[in-house]
C-alpha cells in the first residue's frame, strides 16, 4: 500500500515508516506546516500522527489548532478524496476515571487531553458518515527507541535508563510502587496500525498491553541491568494535579478484529 505518515519525524513517526517499510509498503511523510494540508489524492492510507503531543502543554490556543483543527481539515480532505485514515489518540482522554473502555465517559485533564478528546468525540458521532474508512488508536504509555528528543515528555522507561547511564542513579517520585500503567513498546503500536490496514472498520481502540506495570518495578528492573541506586523525590507541582494513577487498557474491541502479542516491558528492558 502507499502510506502517507504526519509527524514523520517524531517518535513514534520514525519507528512507523521503518516499520511500514520493511513490511513492503510505500511510504511518504509529512511534518505540519502552518495553513497547509497534504494532498492525499495519491495514496491507500494517511497515518496522522503529527500533533504538539506534551500533556503540560498551556497554549490552549494553539494545541486546539493544531490537534484539533487542524486534524479536521485532513480528514475532511482525506474523505474527498477517499483515502484511509488511521489517527493517533491518547488514553490520556480517560483522566483519574478507572474504567478504560472505549465507550465509556472520559474525563480530560489538560489541554493536550481535550484536543484528542474533542477529535475522538467527533469520530464517534460521525464513523457511520464518512466515504472512508477512519481509525482512531488510543496509545497508553509509549515507550521505545528513538525517545532522544521527548526530553521531560520521554517514557519513564527511557527517562529512567538514561539516568542510569548517565547519573548512576534513577530518580522516581515517591510512592511509585502505587503509580501503574499500562507501558506498551513502540514497536507493537506500529504492528498494530499494520493489522489494522486490512480491517474494514471504523472505530476507536485502546492500545495497550492490558498488563499494568509499577513505576517502581520499571525503575527496579533498570536499577538491577545497570546496577545503580534508586531515588525518591516529590511529584513536581506542574503535572500533580493532572497525574494518571492507573492505566490499563481494555482491549476487548481491539482483540475482536486483530490477534497481538504483547512486548512486557520487563522483557524489553532485560533485551536492550
Amino acid at each position: 500500500m502507499k502510506i502517507l505518515v504526519t509527524g514523520y519525524k517524531g517518535f513514534i513517526g520514525q519507528n512507523m515508516c521503518a516499520y511500514l517499510q520493511s513490511k513492503g509498503h510505500d511510504v511518504e511523510g509529512w511534518e505540519f506546516m502552518e495553513n497547509a494540508v497534504p494532498d492525499p489524492s495519491a495514496y491507500d492510507w494517511v497515518i496522522h500522527l503529527g500533533a504538539i503531543t506534551s500533556t503540560t502543554y498551556t497554549d490552549v490556543d494553539r494545541i486546539i489548532d493544531q490537534n484539533f483543527e487542524y486534524s479536521m481539515r485532513l480528514l475532511q480532505v482525506c474523505d474527498n478524496y477517499g483515502v484511509n485514515f488511521q489517527y493517533a489518540s491518547s488514553a490520556s482522554v480517560y483522566g483519574p476515571t478507572t474504567h478504560f473502555t472505549e465507550d465509556g465517559p472520559l474525563l480530560p485533564q489538560s489541554p493536550y487531553a481535550w484536543s484528542k478528546y474533542l477529535f475522538d468525540r467527533f469520530i464517534k458521532q460521525h464513523k457511520d458518515e464518512f466515504n472512508i474508512l477512519v481509525q482512531g488508536f488510543r496509545y497508553f504509555n509509549v515507550y521505545g527507541s528513538h525517545e532522544g528528543d521527548k526530553g521531560d515528555q520521554a517514557s519513564p522507561y527511557t527517562k529512567f535508563r538514561t539516568q542510569a547511564q548517565q547519573d548512576n542513579v534513577i530518580n522516581v517520585f515517591e510512592n511509585s510502587e502505587h503509580y501503574k500503567r499500562d507501558f506498551v513498546c513502540v514497536e507493537d503500536i506500529c504492528k498494530v496500525h499494520e493489522k489494522m490496514l486490512t480491517v474494514d472498520s471504523s472505530d476507536i481502540y485502546n492500545v495497550g498491553t492490558g498488563n499494568p506495570e509499577s513505576f517502581e518495578t520499571v525503575a527496579q528492573t533498570i536499577a538491577k541491568k545497570y546496577n545503580v541506586e534508586i531515588n525518591y523525590i516529590p511529584i513536581p507541582d506542574n503535572i500533580k494535579n493532572q497525574y494518571q494513577e492507573y492505566t490499563c487498557a481494555n482491549l476487548d474491541k481491539l482483540n475482536s478484529v486483530i490477534d497481538m502479542e504483547w512486548i512486557k516491558i520487563k522483557d524489553y528492558i532485560n533485551d536492550h
